[in-house]
């Protein structure tokens, strides 16, 4: 058992340390970004969000209803519209994301908001890709397939680290309370995954629930605040570029490490 805690451990520590990898990003800005670079990095930011929601979570919420014998369509509707409408209401309801709309924090507190959560069946999936893996100790390919799963996430986490703190920065955060609000976004999937190896046997049915929620509050705030911030009129076009970026890389690293 402790070996399979110090595995999960492992794995999910490298899926948030390259997420702090990617937040130090924001480090090589140091000075106020312009608005046409800020344009784009909110469009890559969505474009990221986008692509991570399709092949990162609403496939494999498909998928694993499929492997549970449920409707296919089901957790993955639902799951997507309860996502959506959870941060809806925290939107509207929670005074904190409000009191300084008008600076553009509430956006990115928001951005921070979903990503974190979006993270939560990251970490749970990596965590129960490792706690399978000790069950069957006796088949290396269960490991392989873990170590595989926490190399491809984490590969994925590293713009998902930028697209956090870059534009937390330019909302008007320091350079490093940037940073760390784009480390703690990561900081959930230790956490998860540690959860999952105490309570495996419950997490197990409630993932495709799970990743569907966090895809819908993840679409939420790139269709209510990251692409209307980047596309704030119609002569140009770099935020849709950014959109056009991000989803494109986000895609082949899902792909090609999926």
């Amino acid at each position: 058992m402790m070996h399979t805690l110090i595995q999960v451990l492992c794995g999910t520590g490298f899926t948030f340390f390259m997420t702090t990898l990617g937040a130090a990003v924001v480090f090589f800005f140091r000075g106020a970004i312009k608005d046409r670079m800020n344009r784009a990095f909110l469009g890559f930011a969505s474009g990221v969000m986008m692509a991570a929601s399709v092949w990162s979570l609403l496939i494999p919420s498909i998928e694993q209803s499929q492997e549970q014998g449920i409707y296919p369509w089901l957790p993955p509707a639902v799951g997507f519209a309860l996502g959506g409408m959870f941060l809806y209401l925290v939107d509207k309801t929670l005074p904190w994301f409000h009191a300084d709309y008008k600076e553009r924090k509430a956006g990115t507190k928001l951005l921070v908001f979903a990503v974190t959560v979006h993270n939560i069946p990251e970490g749970m999936a990596v965590g129960l890709a490792f706690v399978l893996a000790g069950q069957y100790a006796k088949d290396p390919s269960y490991l392989a397939a873990a170590m595989g799963l926490a190399v491809g996430i984490g590969i994925q986490n590293f713009p998902e680290g930028a697209a956090i703190s870059l534009p937390v920065r330019q909302s008007g955060v320091t350079v490093w309370k940037s940073f760390f609000m784009g480390c703690l976004s990561g900081l959930v999937e230790p956490v998860a995954g540690v959860l999952v190896f105490l309570t495996a046997s419950v997490a197990v049915p409630l993932m495709p629930w799970l990743l569907a929620f966090a895809a819908g509050a993840m679409i939420y705030v790139v269709a209510d605040e990251l692409i209307p911030q980047a596309q704030p009129d119609e002569r140009s076009n770099v935020g849709t570029m950014g959109v056009m970026a991000g989803f494109l890389i986000m895609m082949v690293l899902d792909v090609a490490l999926g």
